[in-house]
């Protein structure tokens, strides 16, 4: 067989060679940017952080001998904020930095890490003689004034100072090993760019060199006759047929050519049955060119087709407008009927918020009988089914955060309820303990809403509930839960009182009564009752619950913080957390500081 240089050939051999040139290109980039990238990676992912890492423990060690010098020679209580700082140095700063740097010290050498495991039990040492040797005999005020305290602290006190200095030699020693080992791994990642720059360009000189010779070959032998073929096409795809003929060729393009003239001779013969076809003139005379003649029968089909749909349109287009007018006017009256429905339950429901927001304390009752507290408070819907509620009874001062079963309407219809019940027992019952106040709430809720409990029939109307009774003048505060527990963040510390596992209201088997928890509060201490919607609202980024942990911590920070700032905090930190989801429950947190 001939052999025959096709235009697929011609054109293969020059992609070819582009694309040989380019693979090159491609394995010499990937080689390069892999290397690149794992040094890259060595320098972020390990070798600066490792030395960042050293750094920050030589300056806790700086700090640290800064803070034993204070505490050696200022005489100062135990509470002293220089010795608070130390202590949480020591046993805060100092653990979570020596854990980072074990952490880092996995990818080093065995020199580097041998180093490490020697500065850190050499820091260990010395922060034991820090706590044993100097913290523990001054531990007071008076301890300064003993003559044998301070002898006994002298010596270990200079100890200390000659062991921090040479601690510092080693540690900077392995700190600029490090850093020369950052240096190294930068220049051999620069050395591998500046090559990969070198070659990219040697190799685009060439690529365009390429490019410009397979472009001539290209127009000489296939561009221009292609340009012919377009001519006739462009022509064609106008409405004009053309008058020229393609000359003879061996390859595609003569095959092409023959293809096209022939198809410029039958359009001629049909273009005057598809004018005729096109202006709706259905009675037109056809012949096809052959039995053979697609084209042809299909265009005697699409015109029997065509005048039968044109016919059956007509006749639906009647139709379908007599029905559309129809149901526009039915849609039109049932708009207008939901709209009226739609104002009518909505301005009910803001007239009920504003039943609810008239039976929750003010504010002014709530800074007479707390002071120093915040309400947060935010319903989901227009109505709330959490509620507050706050009085004083003698010596006492109550105050309780509620969630009923539910939210929006039905929620507020039971917080109603809850609050009436409340008000009517302080008012009506001798006892101040709030466990009695739940105990009888419970009976007056179950009675309210379980009117079947005799045929054994149980509503799921119930309330979850915190319940405090503070004494001002003691400092006695009694407390009694169902669910939701009690928080008193005393300093530093989170200190949980935990709830009864069962609802105000809604019985299961035999009748439980309230625990009451009285407890001792000191001066400062900040009280905590809330529901369970901040907790549980979902958002941040992972769109996941808040979740109880982080909102103990939370509770924790903004303790130290001024009553109303504590709210504010509160506030803003559950918006950003929701972003722009939506509020899954009610919130409710009630602060106080005594």
């Amino acid at each position: 067989m001939k052999f025959r240089f096709t235009i697929g050939r011609k054109i293969g051999t020059g992609f070819g060679a582009l694309l040989f040139l380019t693979l090159i290109a491609f394995i010499f980039t990937i080689v390069i940017v892999t290397k690149s990238k794992q040094s890259t990676e060595s320098v972020v992912g390990q070798v600066t952080p490792s030395v960042s890492a050293l750094k920050e423990f030589n300056f806790i060690l700086q700090k640290s001998q800064t803070l034993i010098s204070k505490w050696n020679y200022n005489q100062s209580g135990n509470d002293d904020p220089s010795k608070t700082e130390l202590r949480n140095l020591i046993n805060k700063d100092y653990p979570h930095i020596k854990k980072e740097i074990n952490s880092l010290s996995n990818n080093w050498t065995k020199e580097e890490i041998e180093k490490a495991k020697t500065i850190i039990q050499f820091s260990d040492g010395l922060f034991r003689l820090y706590q044993e040797e100097i913290m523990t005999p001054l531990n007071s005020w008076e301890s300064y004034d003993d003559a044998n305290v301070k002898f006994l602290v002298t010596s270990p006190f200079e100890d200390s100072q000659e062991k921090i200095k040479i601690l510092y030699v080693q540690l900077n020693d392995l700190i600029t090993q490090k850093e020369l080992n950052a240096e190294t791994t930068k220049e051999q990642m620069f050395s591998s760019f500046n090559f990969l720059d070198r070659f990219v360009k040697l190799l685009g000189i060439g690529l365009f060199i390429g490019g410009i010779l397979i472009a001539v070959f290209t127009t000489s032998s296939i561009t221009r006759p292609i340009q012919q073929l377009k001519k006739m096409l462009l022509s064609m795809g106008l409405g004009i047929l053309p008058k020229e003929r393609i000359n003879y060729r061996t390859d595609e393009i003569g095959e092409m050519g023959i293809a096209l003239n022939s198809l410029v001779e039958s359009m001629e013969s049909t273009t005057e049955f598809a004018k005729q076809t096109g202006k709706g003139n259905f009675d037109a005379y056809y012949k096809p060119l052959s039995k053979d003649d697609t084209l042809g029968h299909a265009l005697l089909k699409m015109r029997d087709g065509l005048s039968e749909n044109e016919r059956v349109l007509e006749q639906k287009v009647v139709e379908r407008t007599e029905e559309v007018v129809k149901q526009k006017e039915e849609i039109e009256l049932k708009t207008k009927e939901l709209e009226i429905l739609f104002k009518q339950v909505t301005d009910s429901i803001h007239y009920a918020k504003r039943i609810q927001e008239a039976i929750l304390p003010p504010n002014n009752l709530v800074k007479q009988i707390l002071p120093e507290s915040f309400v947060l408070y935010k319903p989901k819907d227009i109505v709330s089914g959490d509620f507050y509620w706050i009085d004083k009874k003698k010596e006492w001062c109550y105050f309780a955060a509620v969630d009923c079963t539910g939210h929006g309407v039905p929620g507020a219809f039971m917080s109603i309820v809850g609050y009436n019940l409340l008000k009517d027992i302080l008012k009506n019952t001798d006892s101040m303990q709030p466990s009695i106040i739940m105990d009888k709430m419970n009976d007056g809720v179950a009675n309210t809403l379980h009117t079947n409990t005799t045929s054994g029939k149980q509503t799921k109307d119930g309330m979850d509930m915190t319940l405090c009774a503070l004494n001002y003048d003691t400092l006695e505060l009694q407390f009694s839960g169902a669910f939701n527990p009690l928080y008193i963040i005393r300093g530093n510390e989170l200190i949980q009182y935990k709830a009864d596992k069962f609802p105000v209201g809604m019985f299961i088997g035999e009748k439980q009564n309230f625990t009451n928890h009285s407890i001792q509060l000191q001066k400062g201490d900040s009280i905590y009752i809330f529901s369970d919607g901040y907790a549980d609202q979902f958002g941040g980024p992972k769109g996941k619950k808040f979740m109880a942990g982080n909102f103990r911590q939370l509770l924790s920070d903004v303790s130290k913080l001024p009553i109303e700032k504590q709210k504010t905090m509160l506030n803003q930190t559950i918006e950003e957390w929701r972003g722009n989801l939506e509020q899954v429950d009610d919130i409710l947190i009630i602060g106080v500081k005594v």
